[in-house]
């Protein structure tokens, strides 16, 4: 029996597992060959016994991808009786083999890498403020619009209060005329009076 053996957690179940080892389990997502890091939940080294999640994040457990599998065809025939009814149903579960590569206890905690993330996000700032040869946004659509009619805006004084208009400018400013459909002027009907019941008689 070993000496050093850790329980893993993986797909929601846990497993023992020793250096050399192959286990399988529910099928993961990596391609064959490739290596990942297992969830330890509970250390067992040559004179101690590691249980404290401060310190099983210390524990070191890696994995290859060995292949993956299909478990052996489950049958299943459900019925009722007295009603002619009959269902046989066939199904295999997707697994996975993994071979334990190594299982060991660090010194230290290993860097996390939420760390190197935030490194290069940092850098990637840097080098876009560095750049000298940055396009210049472009204007908002609503800026460009007050922009063009900044003629019809009030002007502002030097304390960046809006200044009074007089009402002899008022005056020297057009009044809009409203317009028809055609855009010619609208003209003016006669109205027209209705005829009483003796002229509609006459008539």
């Amino acid at each position: 029996m070993a000496t050093e053996y850790a329980i893993v957690e993986t797909g929601g179940k846990q497993y023992r597992v020793e250096q050399g080892d192959t286990f399988v389990v529910d099928r993961l997502a990596e391609d064959e060959g490739a290596k990942i890091s297992l969830r330890a939940v509970m250390f067992r080294g040559a004179s101690d016994v590691v249980l404290e999640p401060s310190e099983l994040e210390k524990v070191k457990v890696e994995a290859k991808v060995a292949a993956h599998e299909r478990g052996p065809k489950i049958k299943v025939l459900t019925y009722k009786a007295k009603k002619g009814y009959r269902r046989h149903v066939g199904h295999r579960s997707e697994l996975t083999r993994l071979e334990v590569t190594a299982v060991k206890l660090l010194s230290r905690r290993p860097a996390k890498a939420k760390a190197a993330t935030d490194e290069e996000a940092t850098a990637a700032g840097t080098d876009a403020a560095s750049t000298p040869n940055a396009e210049p946004k472009a204007p908002a659509p609503k800026a460009a619009a007050k922009a063009a009619a900044g003629s019809t805006a009030k002007p502002e004084t030097a304390s960046g209060e809006k200044a009074a208009v007089k009402p002899e400018q008022k005056a020297a400013r057009p009044k809009a005329k409203p317009a028809t459909k055609g855009g010619a002027k609208a003209k003016a009907k006669p109205a027209q009076k209705r005829k009483t019941s003796a002229q509609k008689k006459e008539s």
